[in-house]
């Protein structure tokens, strides 16, 4: 199995950071291959849907020469992708939503003068997410979100894990959430 995770921090030292660290530390011992991308350290554009994409069916076209193009090429060698995030305002920050809209018209040739495939039809979704809410109310919006996502682009959806920071005046990693961050990767090893 091969996965591409995509983090949607713009913390290198904050709690998504931590709970991704025993995540991938499984993932290692699993033997399960991943590449990784920060996206706050990357030049991603949002979509300004010019449908530029909806005119090569097999190769990658964007109006845009940035960075969107080596998560789109990890995608398609990819089985499954997951999605690190913090939860702001009942959903992912903005520069992981420029990368999520981009890829909706990258991956899916519907919106061109003939409706085409999704290119990664099949694929799963993963989401390992914190927020500070409980996550029933503070991560149900995005993975609601992302359950339409993956319907409309005929993704697998996965599942999520969501651990909840208390606040600033608390320690937010502790080894319950560690083993639980290894469970859901341990999961996802297995299929």
């Amino acid at each position: 199995m091969k996965l591409t995770i995509l983090m949607g921090s713009p913390r290198k030292n904050g709690n998504t950071q931590a709970l991704l660290k025993p995540f991938m530390e499984e993932l290692d011992r699993q033997g399960v291959g991943y590449e990784f991308f920060w996206i706050y350290d990357l030049d991603v554009h949002g979509c300004m849907a010019c449908r530029t994409c909806q005119q090569d069916w097999e190769h990658y076209s964007c109006a845009f020469d940035d960075d969107l193009r080596p998560i789109y090429e990890s995608l398609l060698r990819s089985d499954a992708m997951v999605l690190a995030t913090p939860i702001y305002g009942w959903y992912c920050p903005g520069p992981m939503k420029n990368v999520l809209d981009r890829l909706i018209y990258c991956m899916c040739m519907y919106y061109g003068k003939e409706k085409g495939p999704a290119l990664w039809a099949g694929k799963k979704m993963y989401i390992l997410s914190t927020c500070g809410y409980r996550p029933e109310k503070g991560a149900y919006v995005f993975e609601e979100g992302m359950k339409m996502y993956c319907r409309h682009c005929a993704l697998e959806y996965g599942g999520m894990h969501t651990e909840r920071d208390l606040g600033y005046n608390t320690v937010f990693m502790d080894e319950d959430k560690a083993q639980r961050a290894r469970a859901f990767a341990a999961r996802i090893a297995q299929g």
